[in-house]
């Protein structure tokens, strides 16, 4: 529902990744005052690549914790850049930079550079600035009059803690910073190295091993392939067949092979697996994904993270009983991330401003209750809940503010990526037959009113 009432609300804005920076634009544009807390010393989020990480337990707490990003040096995009972007400043090809349609990450990291210079965002935002506590001034008062109180710390500082009243929060620090492990029997007494993906960095650390890699994800693909060059032998065990692309890389390593499911890990290095094979192996790297986790959040129990289901959230975004006060944004995954990101924060802001409302508190939690039974009538798990794959779903959501649909365009080289990817996993990146929907995109006003010549940083 569209109101004429406008407010400026006093926000607070977790985190200076690509959500939090679009929702930090959004926020300002419909007149409120903004603060971001960004606990690196420059903005990005999962794009601000971190090289050392070494000198941690690999699979011990505190090096997930000071370790953010999970970018390893060789990543590169998975998806072509003209469907990257925000819909109103375009991921162009800019001179004397990495010109690839799929470009490595610190690309992506100079093109939020030139989105928070151009927009003047950088003042807004407080780096080294971890923040330790958000809950509600007076739990007792749940509804308009709703204020949070945020506590943060300057990271390295000796001075206490900070503490500010806002009255509103948005929470943006990503989803892919909290390692999911998965339990395997013996896995805790396992002499040898073990480490996630999430501090996976560069291949030389493998050279002469046997590694085993468990999961067969994008990552896990990647970094197998990297790995086999230097590696003795590498081992990808997972639990389902593997994509035609991946069986073609197989067949040219006589050093990769495929294994299924871990029964067990025992103390002399040996792997077991459970169609009864096994190796010693110098090294386990897990890419099993990861986990939404809040620990500076307290709601009282109304939001809670269960088997990585954050709820209740009504459209992923607003838990019925503290939103718009409390909103969240970039939990969905499976998506076009940026132009998701973008609605997301155009609704929040103008929640925020009066000039919109939610539906009714008993409408938004009938629609979760909907929701979480249809994913359970499809037998999809709790840890799946935020797994969009759905370009209706995300035209349908943008309609709330009247966001623009998702470009035919931008949809179809989004598919024809995922399907090459699956087809010619070494090379899709560099070779590709897209080139008449490449066309109709840098056609499109996306590119030719928004291109590069608009924003000649």
């Amino acid at each position: 529902m569209v109101s004429e009432r406008c407010l400026s609300k006093n926000v607070c804005v977790i985190g200076a990744g690509p959500s939090g920076l679009v929702a930090a634009r959004e926020l300002r544009k419909e007149g409120h005052l903004v603060v971001v807390l960004e606990q690196n010393h420059d903005i990005g989020g999962q794009w601000l690549y971190e090289p050392k990480v070494e000198g941690e337990d690999p699979l011990g707490s505190k090096s997930f914790l000071e370790v953010h990003s999970s970018m390893y040096a060789s990543l590169r995009l998975a998806s072509p850049r003209e469907i990257m972007g925000f819909t109103d400043f375009p991921f162009s090809v800019k001179k004397d930079r990495d010109m690839r349609r799929f470009p490595g990450h610190r690309e992506l990291l100079l093109y939020l550079n030139d989105f928070v210079d151009w927009f003047g965002l950088r003042d807004l935002i407080r780096f080294n600035t971890r923040v330790e506590y958000v809950g509600m001034v007076d739990y007792g008062v749940v509804g308009k009059d709703l204020k949070w109180v945020v506590r943060s710390r300057e990271k390295k500082s000796s001075e206490k803690s900070v503490e500010e009243v806002f009255d509103a929060v948005v929470v943006a620090t990503g989803h892919y910073s909290h390692p999911r492990l998965p339990f395997i029997k013996g896995m805790d007494t396992w002499k040898r190295r073990q480490l996630h993906s999430h501090i996976y960095r560069v291949p030389d650390p493998f050279r002469n091993e046997v590694v085993v890699m468990v999961g067969k994800s994008l990552s896990g693909q990647d970094l197998s392939m990297e790995i086999v060059e230097v590696a003795k032998d590498v081992y990808i065990s997972t639990r389902s067949n593997v994509s035609e692309g991946l069986s073609k890389v197989i067949s040219k390593h006589d050093n990769l092979h495929l294994r299924p499911e871990i029964e067990s890990l025992e103390e002399d290095g040996k792997v077991l697996f459970v169609d009864g094979s096994w190796v010693i192996a110098d090294s386990i790297i897990y890419c099993t994904g990861y986990s939404y986790t809040l620990p500076f959040l307290d709601t009282k129990g109304i939001v809670t993270v269960d088997d990585d289901r954050v709820g209740p959230l009504y459209e992923h975004t607003f838990p019925p009983s503290l939103a718009p006060s409390l909103s969240f944004i970039g939990i969905p995954r499976k998506i076009i991330g940026f132009p998701f990101f973008e609605s997301q924060a155009i609704w929040i802001a103008q929640l925020l401003s009066g000039k919109r409302t939610l539906p009714s508190w008993d409408e938004m939690m009938k629609s979760i209750k909907e929701f979480y039974h249809s994913l359970d009538q499809a037998g999809i798990p709790k840890y799946n809940t935020h797994d969009i794959a759905n370009f209706e779903y995300c035209d349908k959501y943008g309609d709330n503010v009247g966001f623009p649909h998702l470009e035919e365009w931008r949809k179809q080289l989004c598919i024809s990526a995922i399907i090459s990817q699956e087809i010619n996993l070494e090379s899709y990146r560099d070779t590709y037959d897209d080139h008449q929907l490449l066309q109709e995109a840098l056609q499109s006003p996306h590119f030719t009113q928004y291109g590069p010549q608009a924003f000649p940083l």
